[in-house]
């Protein structure tokens, strides 16, 4: 999956991932591969991501909106 994390300031991430975890308005949530079309706000807290290699990294954020659909994840989120 693809993963692109934005901000209005700067680009936090874009890479390949095989999860991600965000922190939704009703808890946190995973989002994985083949996951079905989604679009959500998200609430402040951490963003974690599992990239296919290396140790799994982590994103505060203040609130947001993530869309995933055809294995494309998008954040837009509040610094």
């Amino acid at each position: 999956m693809h993963l692109e994390i934005v901000t209005p300031e700067k680009s936090l991430y874009s890479g390949q991932v095989v999860l991600v975890q965000l922190p939704g308005k009703d808890g946190s949530f995973e989002i994985l591969k083949n996951h079905a079309p989604i679009v959500s706000t998200l609430e402040k807290g951490t963003i974690k991501l599992r990239p296919y290699e290396g140790d799994d990294l982590f994103f505060e954020i203040g609130g947001g909106v993530v869309e995933c659909k055809k294995n494309v994840i998008s954040v837009l989120a509040d610094s």
